[in-house]
């Protein structure tokens, strides 16, 4: 029998909660390596991506996942859709908050109400995350537990630094007492489901959040038009495009003499060669599609 046969603790745990709460953060720490892109800006993931944690005694499939939040932008509506549709089909929910935010009782009679209207949604057994609790004083810590203790059934409320890997092995333990067991998801060998071409775009996606500003990360999107491996000189060439909703702002990320491109291309190639371990070529140039977030032809083009 393969040790993949062997039946072990396995199954598919889902990341849920409001933008910038920690959820990729999360994900990367357990993963032990950086599969979904990370930025202080919120909303920064915008599609489900899968992060495989093997071990010989169990396989952890986590679902990091867009944040939760109201709008009535299309992409955005898409965004919280996938998070959500995440919960019909998982074993386990993380639901995680950042405890610098105001507790559920000091939040807004709506915010309140979309807070719950979440919970509802959660079918099986979950776990709410305190993440970020590197941010406030420990003594903090026994209200909040007992604030969200009281609006859902949660099977455990665990606090944890994602950022500082504090935490995280009792949350681990957590999760592997609500696993099933059974044959594992996934073979051993990958870390994700991601195809690179998907996981190459997130990481150029990354650079453009991080090196512009104002209304450009949100504007903006990331098309892999070619991506062409040569095994003998072991280079890969990618051509991609930044995709950005007007004129003006195609010149912003192109930046003076075309500085700003540069370099965010330079350092996309720098984390695209660490994640695939060959030589890059990266080809990238910056073009106008007018109101593409309200496309669904193109927003499907940009998921894979």
């Amino acid at each position: 029998m393969n040790l993949s046969d062997t039946p072990v603790k396995s199954g598919m745990v889902a990341i849920v909660g409001p933008p910038n709460a920690g959820k990729s953060t999360l994900m990367n720490h357990f993963l032990g390596q950086k599969i979904s892109i990370v930025t202080p800006k919120p909303q920064t993931t915008r599609n489900r991506i899968a992060g495989i944690v093997n071990d010989p005694e169990y396989q952890i499939v986590f679902l990091d996942t867009p944040g939760l939040h109201q709008s009535r932008e299309p992409l955005n509506i898409e965004m919280v859709k996938i998070a959500m549709d995440s919960l019909a089909d998982v074993d386990v929910v993380l639901f995680l908050v950042d405890v610098s935010l105001p507790l559920p009782h000091k939040l807004k009679e709506e915010k309140q109400a979309e807070l719950l209207s979440y919970f509802r949604q959660i079918k099986g057994p979950a776990i709410m995350v305190l993440n970020k609790v590197d941010l406030i004083d420990r003594k903090l810590l026994l209200p909040m537990i007992e604030a969200y203790t009281t609006l859902f059934p949660f099977k455990a409320i665990i606090p944890v630094s994602a950022l500082r890997d504090d935490g995280l092995e009792g949350l681990r333990k957590e999760i592997l007492g609500l696993l099933p067991t059974g044959p594992r998801l996934f073979p051993e060998d990958i870390p994700t489901d991601a195809t690179e071409r998907f996981l190459c775009a997130e990481i150029i996606r990354e650079k453009v959040f991080l090196m512009t500003g104002q209304e450009i990360p949100y504007s903006s999107a990331v098309l892999i038009e070619s991506f062409k491996e040569d095994n003998a000189k072991h280079l890969v060439t990618i051509h991609a495009a930044i995709v950005v909703d007007r004129d003006s702002q195609k010149g912003i990320v192109i930046g003076k003499g075309g500085q700003k491109l540069k370099s965010i291309g330079t350092a996309a190639r720098k984390d695209i060669e660490s994640l695939i371990g060959e030589k890059v070529l990266l080809k990238l140039w910056v073009k106008v599609h007018r109101n593409w977030s309200q496309d669904k032809y193109f927003l499907k083009e940009i998921e894979h």
